[in-house]
């Protein structure tokens, strides 16, 4: 098994992950492996456009059906598939590093369970996954990489993620989509966050479609950011970036915080659906496996 002390990746942990991969099977029985797939030009079986002729193009792929009408020397280009990969972003900004409370994990935690069954079931599934931990840049990602035996450095490289500084998720996928494109990828982008960005996650995940990535949003939330228990004269301390202020707590002020709270994943779902983006809440009341399940079964991902 894994190498990894963190209690989080434990046996028990590991066997629910199969199970889930199991359940991920029986969901994709009939599919061809790998069908996530995406398109680039090239020498595939699928036409795709003309282009104009240049010295040195291959003259099997002139088009003499348009020379013969037009005049113009043509080249046939097709489409040919490749894998399309999947990117684990997660989220390790200080505000993810909520205390565990009432049994409900902190909200790190809680991710890192999440991306690591992402992980597993998209190996089993021989889809190239790559981790990548973000806060107001990019971390060091794990190497893209295919079946299941992979999945245990990829919770070595979980285990390691410390939550810390602030969220700017739209610089943090600018670096990503600068190295995405450096290394030729593009696929899918699953990005798991509690979305606490000041800037909003708006021009991140326009970011991520403009250069044709697929954006899949994960949004952990948590009972104690929404209804906090807080009451009387406090000095709150803002974790990222270490603001703080005297405040008296009231009932009243708790409603306000609650309604803020709700339109923030109210306005990300909003968003997600009006711009066709898969968007899912994962409560850390609910169960990690639960969560994969649902999406499972819904068609959310991986398919």
């Amino acid at each position: 098994m894994s190498d990894t002390t963190d209690p989080l990746f434990d046996e028990a942990f590991l066997r629910r992950l199969e199970v889930l991969a199991i359940v991920a099977r029986k969901v994709q029985a009939g599919r061809a492996r790998g069908e996530r797939r995406a398109k680039r030009t090239g020498a595939g079986l699928e036409f795709a456009d003309h282009r104009d002729y240049a010295p040195g193009d291959d003259l099997r792929y002139l088009d003499w059906g348009v020379y013969g009408r037009l005049g113009r020397l043509l080249v046939r280009v097709f489409e040919e598939e490749e894998d399309l990969p999947i990117y684990v972003l997660i989220d390790a900004s200080a505000s993810m590093a909520t205390p565990a409370s009432l049994g409900r994990p902190r909200k790190i935690d809680h991710a890192r369970r999440i991306a690591a069954a992402l992980a597993y079931v998209g190996l089993a599934s021989l889809d190239r996954v790559s981790i990548v931990p973000f806060s107001s840049e990019i971390g060091p990602p794990t190497p893209p990489a295919r079946g299941r035996g992979r999945i245990f450095a990829m919770l070595d490289r979980l285990a390691a993620i410390t939550s810390d500084g602030t969220t700017d998720l739209r610089r943090a996928v600018e670096g990503f989509v600068h190295r995405v494109h450096h290394a030729g990828r593009r696929g899918l982008v699953v990005v798991i966050s509690d979305f606490f960005d000041p800037a909003g996650a708006e021009g991140a995940l326009s970011l991520l479609a403009y250069h044709r990535l697929e954006p899949f949003v994960i949004q952990v939330v948590d009972e104690d950011d929404a209804r906090p228990r807080l009451l009387g004269d406090v000095n709150l301390i803002d974790i990222e970036t270490g603001e703080a202020r005297e405040l008296t707590v009231t009932p009243a002020l708790l409603a306000e915080v609650a309604r803020a709270h709700a339109a923030l994943v109210a306005g990300l779902a909003r968003y997600c659906a009006t711009h066709a983006i898969s968007c899912v809440q994962a409560d850390t009341r609910v169960a990690f496996d639960e969560l994969l399940l649902q999406v499972l079964r819904t068609g959310g991902l991986f398919a």
